[in-house]
């Protein structure tokens, strides 16, 4: 080839590049952020920049569209600069921020511009955003889309703050005849206390707080299978969009293929904390691991890996829901009142990745799971989650064979505290690219603010939003 002088800005090269050709030598070819050609390794042009993968695969950034990133208001918790740090380290170049925890929670079309005002520069990687349907809003969520977000939230459960009540039936016909006409996604939080279960499950947690066997009972199965349920049959009378968040419940699943069988828009999603942990083995005491729906037995979690493979569930995401230490009550080991949520972002390629391969799933597999399918639910996929001319060059160089220990060192979250440490996963990150950009290196940031944010699928600066 001759000169690249102009035409292109930088090449990534690899022997291992996870092309949308499957796995090859290639040449990544790189303008203004964007992949402009995949050619053959020793095909770029003179006078081009190049970052040499070597032996590394080259595999597209994730796109994680299930993160609590909890800023403003609860910062401490989280936050926008050190969530996508961590997400940067763990090889994820786009999130898709939750609209609880923060405060004020993103459930009306000033909540949104609060927050997006709020998160200027903080961003290491690129950031989208769901909208949350909660009693009374419906009328906001039409303002909402045209500002940018790309579907919304809802519990059928207390979510663990006062200020994003859940929504009844009632509510959600309200909402969904708006978001059929939309073309978005109802995210549910499938849990419903259907009072019908004797004995009260929440009365072995009383009587047990630090027993996990009595956590997992006062948040049974029925809870997420009656959910399900009701939710399919409301996907089917308005054509609504719906999609299962952190599938827990193996039970569910039966639902959830049904539905599908009948061509209905309805899709689920599970978590890295529901197909590597199991019940069994989860100390009693031990709050890292509280979340909702719980953590259940090896032999649900069997199942879910099945479901995956079947294609029942779509897609993996980290359900990242940190907070602070004191919240979680470690000293204690309360299970009734520590705060659930599983901090993850960082780890949830190499958990997967580990677990994947010993049950003879490939690296593509994961890839489907974690980058492409995610994009394409979040309505982001033609420039995010694969390697592919005319798509964003978020580009991860990964070492699939190289072991590391969780330590609290190495933790890029804002807290340290992880169910996952002291696990040894196979997988590691070695450098990250956002938009052809290079922001990590070996534990090492070496280009802060890059990120930016992603509101109606499109990449927005601060002028643009200026002008909405």
């Amino acid at each position: 080839m001759g000169s690249g002088a102009g035409q292109f800005d930088s090449a990534i090269v690899g022997r291992k590049v996870l092309t949308h050709e499957g796995i090859k030598e290639a040449a990544i070819l790189i303008k203004d952020g964007i992949i402009k050609e995949i050619a053959p390794m020793l095909d770029v042009p003179h006078g081009v920049p190049v970052e040499d993968a070597g032996d590394l695969v080259v595999i597209p950034g994730l796109v994680d569209c299930h993160v609590h990133v909890n800023e403003p208001g609860r910062t401490e918790w989280e936050g926008f600069a050190t969530a996508t740090k961590a997400a940067a380290a763990g090889g994820v170049t786009t999130i898709v921020d939750m609209p609880l925890n923060c405060i004020p929670v993103t459930t009306t079309l000033d909540a949104l511009k609060t927050k997006l005002e709020a998160i200027e520069g903080l961003l290491n990687v690129d950031c989208a955003f769901w909208g949350g349907v909660v009693p009374g809003n419906h009328s906001e969520l039409e303002k909402m889309v045209a500002h940018g977000v790309v579907g919304f939230k809802c519990f059928l459960i207390h979510s663990g703050i006062d200020d994003f009540p859940n929504a009844t039936e009632f509510d959600l016909r309200k909402a969904m005849p708006v978001l059929s006409r939309l073309d978005v996604p109802l995210l549910v939080h499938a849990e419903m206390d259907c009072g019908e279960i004797h004995p009260d499950p929440a009365e072995y947690l009383k009587k047990e707080p630090r027993s996990y066997s009595a956590f997992l009972k006062s948040r049974p199965r029925q809870w997420e299978n009656d959910a399900v349920k009701l939710v399919s049959l409301l996907c089917e009378e308005f054509n609504c969009r719906v999609h299962i968040v952190h599938l827990s419940s193996s039970d569910a699943l039966s639902i959830v293929k049904d539905a599908k069988a009948r061509n209905l828009p309805f899709s689920a999603e599970t978590c890295p904390h529901y197909l590597t942990f199991a019940a069994e083995e989860i100390p009693d005491g031990d709050t890292r691991f509280k979340c909702a729906p719980p953590i259940r037995e090896r032999e649900n979690a069997d199942l879910l890996w099945q479901a995956l493979k079947e294609g029942t569930i779509d897609f993996v995401v980290s359900d990242h829901s940190p907070c602070t230490p004191e919240l979680k009550l470690m000293k204690e080991g309360d299970f009734d009142k520590a705060w659930g949520g599983i901090a993850s972002l960082q780890f949830g390629l190499p958990a997967v990745w580990t677990f994947a391969q010993k049950k003879g799933h490939s690296l593509e597999d994961v890839v489907t799971w974690m980058a492409e399918k995610t994009a394409k639910f979040a309505g982001l996929y033609g420039t995010k989650g694969k390697i592919a001319p005319g798509f964003d060059a978020d580009i991860v160089m990964l070492d699939p064979e190289a072991t590391f220990t969780v330590e609290k060192k190495n933790v890029h979250h804002k807290h340290k505290e992880t169910p996952h440490e002291g696990r040894q996963f196979k997988g590691v990150v070695k450098r990250t690219y956002v938009r052809g950009t290079k922001v990590y290196d070996n534990g090492t940031f070496v280009k802060e603010g890059h990120g930016q944010k992603i509101l109606s699928g499109r990449l927005e600066t601060s002028k643009s939003l200026a002008s909405t």
